[in-house]
């Protein structure tokens, strides 16, 4: 420990300690739902951390999960990638639902479907979008835009593929919640650009209307993390499991091809 007038944190050794003792008490928790499980079942505490955008999918996962096993699940719904691989490290979730493009060592992955893109807007704003089905990165970049923040994964894909085409959105509301995009376009003042995945939990309001967006139509692969760990915890080990059965996988399919444009 840093000693001084006041307390400075901790040295590197010392947060060296603190990570064998979380590991220590993470393989002792392992070790009882391992035994708990081959007496009674999976029973227990599931806690999965999601990054917004992806937050709406993982119904997928738990719908199935707890129809299987007496479990618990805890979802965390509002953590950045970099949080993620964070609390996991740390033992604080089982699991991820998160971006895979940037996955670094010491983790296991499951893709789970590809994040596309579709600018949400009032109808009258939309009939500006020319006479195509599909609408420009330059086009949306027009509009009175509402986007995530710039802190947020999601927000940071958006931006590439705006920088890939020149003009740069200059959003006058920004935010860390998928849900508040949608009730910001509710209003008729704002348009946003959200994942096609979100549309089968909000749907399209009458009045609004989600228009693909053309080319580059960015795909982004969003998947399951879990830590590389040998025995990994029974909970973590049983969903990585589920997410590779053909009934996970054909549910994720349809989520990837949900860009419904329109009403």
């Amino acid at each position: 420990m840093r000693r001084g007038r006041t307390y400075e944190g901790l040295t590197p050794e010392g947060e060296r300690i603190v990570l064998w003792a979380q590991r220590i008490l993470a393989d002792r928790d392992s070790l009882k739902s391992e035994v708990d499980a081959l007496r009674t079942g999976l029973s227990g505490r599931l806690r999965i951390g999601a990054v917004p955008t992806a937050s709406g999918a993982v119904a997928l996962l738990t719908g199935p999960f707890c129809g299987r096993h007496l479990v618990t699940v805890e979802l965390r719904a509002d953590l950045r990638s970099e949080d993620i691989f964070r609390q996991l490290q740390n033992f604080e979730i089982d699991a991820g639902v998160t971006y895979l493009h940037r996955v670094r060592e010491g983790f296991r992955t499951v893709p789970l479907y590809e994040e596309r893109y579709v600018l949400l807007t009032e109808d009258s704003s939309a009939d500006g979008l020319g006479s195509g089905s599909e609408a420009t990165w330059a086009e949306a970049s027009r509009l009175p835009l509402c986007l995530l923040a710039e802190t947020m994964q999601g927000r940071r894909v958006l931006q590439e593929v705006f920088s890939e085409e020149g003009p740069r959105p200059s959003p006058r509301v920004e935010t860390d919640s998928v849900a508040a995009l949608f009730a910001h376009v509710r209003t008729g003042r704002w348009a946003t650009i959200v994942p096609s995945a979100w549309l089968n939990v909000f749907g399209v309001a009458s009045g609004m209307r989600a228009v693909p967006m053309a080319a580059p139509s960015r795909a982004v692969t969003v998947g399951l993390v879990t830590l590389a760990r040998d025995p990994g915890p029974v909970m973590a080990r049983t969903l990585m499991d589920l997410a590779r059965t053909a009934e996970v996988t054909a549910a994720f399919d349809r989520l990837s091809g949900s860009a419904a444009p329109g009403h």
